[in-house]
């Protein structure tokens, strides 16, 4: 089993399928969405046709949100999978947004968070899209007045409580909206749907991968993980490798990867969508690729492996091995042809 070759195809990195930023991000399921510079390519380089229009076309209508999901953290997701997917990780990432906060000395009690979270429907309601220094300005006049840390966290809980979420497209700034303004209501799931169909997206879109692979991605107990795969099990197919249980979906291709070098952005999922990564990652190049807290770099793929670093703002291309010679010209060809899209 060629496990990069088929992650290459599954992620979309290889003879990507989807003609829109729709398709991609609702294939994934959510993709990791911490660095808003670089989120843009990490959609657009799994289509077809990599176009900076068609992602700004997709933010602006609200077909694709960015909101804080699954392990506490930034996400990007569709209009009709994010209602669902808000109650099955809300609590534990409620949970770690207060042990976050405990951290520094802070506290948020359950009636402040309510007051939050009446103040924010107020001074949204009817505005469409605010950026964050508007919507900062608008709480101080009201007296929430919080050191950022502490308006960070209220603005999460608000995400976990179904009163926010992202806006229209900002090149350099979070925005801000009701989601009941921004996202029609959806038909409601059970648990078990949700997790099923959870599990659905992750296999196909990260096969071939293992429970603690999909455990890690959504941050959920091991149990619930079990569940979601338990209820798609006629969708998979088991394959042991290296003394590991690894499961494909049925959509899952296994042909066709065409060898290419590729530029992926920081945060992307072809390294952070496994808890594992030893192989597409050699241990002796990991500090390059990401830190142990969790900061993830700009990397280069060869052949599915990560052979470098790239620099959007720097000098173009670092290899990790200075006997590697491949020629980045029409990777480099293909980002600046979606920046200028």
């Amino acid at each position: 089993m060629n496990i990069p070759n088929i992650r290459l195809l599954s992620q979309q990195l290889a003879a990507p399928q989807f003609n829109t930023p729709l398709e991609v991000v609702d294939w994934f399921g959510f993709m990791q969405a911490q660095e808003k510079s670089m989120l843009p390519w990490a959609v657009a380089m799994r289509m077809k046709r990599p176009s900076l229009q068609a992602y700004r076309k997709a933010y602006d209508e609200g077909q694709i949100i960015r909101t804080h999901l699954f392990r506490c953290t930034w996400q990007l997701t569709t209009a009709q999978d994010l209602r669902w997917m808000i109650p099955l990780c809300a609590d534990s990432s409620r949970r770690a947004a207060r042990g976050y906060l405990k951290q520094t000395g802070g506290a948020i009690s359950e009636d402040e968070e309510k007051r939050a979270n009446e103040l924010l429907a107020n001074v949204l309601q009817g505005r469409g899209s605010v950026t964050g220094k508007e919507l900062k300005a608008l709480l101080d006049e009201r007296g929430l007045t919080k050191d950022a840390h502490t308006l960070s966290v209220y603005l999460r809980f608000a995400e976990y409580d179904g009163v926010i979420c992202s806006g229209k497209f900002h090149p350099s700034q979070n925005t801000y909206a009701l989601l009941d303004e921004r996202i029609p209501r959806q038909p409601v799931l059970s648990r078990d749907e949700a997790l099923a169909l959870l599990a659905r997206k992750y296999f196909r879109s990260h096969a071939p991968a293992t429970l603690a692979d999909f455990a890690w991605w959504t941050g959920l107990p091991i149990s619930a993980c079990r569940t979601g795969i338990d209820n798609i099990k006629d969708e998979l197919t088991e394959e042991r490798y290296h003394g590991e249980t690894y499961y494909l979906h049925g959509d899952t291709r296994t042909r066709g990867c065409r060898s290419q070098l590729l530029l992926l952005p920081s945060f992307d999922e072809y390294l952070i969508g496994y808890k594992s990564r030893h192989h597409v990652l050699a241990d002796e190049h990991r500090p390059r690729a990401h830190t142990n807290n969790g900061l993830f770099f700009p990397v280069i793929i060869a052949g599915g492996q990560v052979v470098g670093n790239w620099h959007p703002k720097g000098p173009t291309t670092d290899y990790f091995d200075p006997a590697i010679t491949h020629d980045a010209t029409a990777a480099l060809t293909r980002y600046c042809r979606f920046l200028d899209s």
